[in-house]
């Protein structure tokens, strides 16, 4: 079992760690990161999305209804507690706050879900594959980057205040800045090809394979560019990112198991949604991490840790539904 998880997980450290010496020996620095991001961030990735979106055809998605509600209290339930919590217990900035309940709650479904979860259930994986990246895009993503834009304009707000200290500050602009989030190509490309999902259109083959190109090319490059920041700075095992690696690999996935033990819930709905849960943080927090400037060397720790760490807890997991 060990060396299946292994080998589905293995392209993805390797690819970070080859990021990581590729900074050391200097062929990329830190001032690229910021280039690579926004490739991925605003073709590679949404273009990725919008295809994996229609690799599960509307029939075969409203068919695992239990699947679907399943994996959508587990990711979004877990994001709502851990951001209430930072906000309103730790009194955590809400950008920030949100960018750690992502880290907490999304699976990595569009990177790593592909390799372990068709190498476990084959072509019905297709459905938790894109299930898990719908949830994610619709709900969680959408709420992170309007409260990191928040955040964004707050900060620019007081440096500038800073610089002028005569000058009264505006309030911030929060339904420009919504409108400036939503209107991000990760947002409403994958949130597009879902309505034309729901619509049951077909992607003309060609389409798809020439978005296909580029789409393909985004869970490497940016496993590659953690992998470079990592370089810059050193892991971090602080408490927020042990807790967060803790919450997404253990609690998350324990929940949605014993929960749907408790329901009897049987194969193959039990182990899909399950090990979809189980599935190591997302690295969109890295990039998003980069993208607005809030707590990178955490962000990239926490997805290092998450990805060394499901080596086990995905076999624990897939041994306790087996």
């Amino acid at each position: 079992m060990i060396g299946q998880i292994l080998s589905a997980l293995l392209p993805a450290i390797i690819t970070i760690m080859l990021g990581y010496f590729a900074a050391w020996h200097h062929d990329f620095s830190q001032s690229e990161v910021p280039t690579l991001n926004r490739m991925v961030m605003t073709y590679a990735l949404p273009l990725a999305l919008f295809v994996g979106v229609f690799s599960a055809g509307r029939e075969e998605l409203l068919a695992d209804i239990p699947l679907l509600v399943f994996l959508f209290l587990a990711i979004v339930g877990t994001f709502v507690v851990v951001l209430l919590v930072a906000v309103f217990v730790f009194h955590h900035p809400p950008g920030l706050s949100a960018l750690r309940a992502l880290m907490a709650s999304g699976p990595s479904t569009a990177f790593v879900g592909v390799p372990v979860l068709g190498s476990l259930y084959g072509a019905t994986a297709n459905i938790p594959i894109a299930a898990g990246g719908i949830i994610i895009v619709i709900f969680v993503l959408p709420t992170t980057l309007v409260l990191l834009g928040i955040d964004a304009a707050r900060n620019d707000q007081a440096a500038a205040g800073a610089g002028s200290a005569t000058a009264s500050t505006p309030p911030i602009d929060v339904p420009g800045t919504v409108l400036k989030s939503l209107k991000q190509p990760i947002v409403w490309l994958p949130i597009a090809g879902f309505v034309l999902v729901l619509l049951d259109l077909e992607l003309p083959t060609v389409v798809e394979q020439s978005m296909s190109l580029l789409g393909h090319s985004s869970s490497g490059v940016a496993l590659f560019a953690s992998g470079i920041i990592l370089a810059g700075y050193k892991v971090t095992l602080s408490a927020p990112v042990l807790v967060l690696v803790f919450i997404k690999n253990v609690v998350q996935p324990a929940i949605v198991c014993f929960g749907m033990l408790a329901l009897d819930y049987g194969q193959p709905i039990l182990g899909q949604t399950v090990v979809t849960t189980a599935l190591p943080a997302v690295a969109l927090v890295v990039m998003l991490a980069v993208q607005y400037r809030t707590a990178i060397p955490e962000a990239a720790s926490a997805l290092l840790i998450s990805t060394f760490g499901s080596l086990l807890t995905i076999s624990l997991f897939i041994w306790l539904v087996s």
